[in-house]
């Protein structure tokens, strides 16, 4: 299983199964987790990247540790909805994952994801030094919370059906 929509995740997620948000940077892959109910995404230590074997190794023992049914990754989509080389980039590594793992990957649209959490960390008071450290793991958070949200309102309209 390489990739799926969020409706097509919905379906086969069981409940307690926590979810792994993923920003993929070039030099480090914020990481950011769920809870059980899939309510609240958290961040975590960002892991810095070195090769790519060495990299699917570290996020393959984040997700047996953290217990991990799914990923949602950020797709940095240009502003214009266009798609530049970091969205080629993120797509190989997915293509790539998926021949190291059965854990699912969605695509999640980025854009601005970034800002917010930097601009989130500054409200927070968070110095210039520490959110250089933190922002890629706040960026993850952004990410997974709107694919955790999307997944509720997915979940409401089953239920009312």
């Amino acid at each position: 299983m390489a990739t799926l929509t969020l409706e097509e995740l919905s379906q086969i997620l069981a409940p307690g199964q926590p979810v792994a948000g993923l920003d993929l940077g070039t030099k480090t892959i914020g990481l950011s987790v769920s809870d059980i109910g899939r309510r609240l995404a958290t961040p975590r230590p960002v892991l810095k990247r070195v090769k790519f074997t060495q990299d699917a190794a570290l996020l393959l023992a984040f997700a047996a540790k953290e217990k991990i049914a799914a990923f949602v990754i950020g797709l940095p989509v240009n502003m214009d909805g266009s798609a530049g080389p970091r969205v080629q980039a993120t797509r190989a590594f997915v293509r790539s994952m998926s021949e190291k793992t059965d854990i699912p990957f969605v695509f999640w649209d980025e854009r601005l994801s970034t800002v917010a959490a930097e601009r989130t960390l500054i409200e927070m008071d968070v110095s210039r030094k520490k959110r250089a450290e933190r922002i890629d793991s706040a960026a993850a958070s952004f990410i997974l919370q709107g694919a955790l949200d999307r997944l509720s309102s997915l979940a409401r309209t089953a239920g009312a059906d």
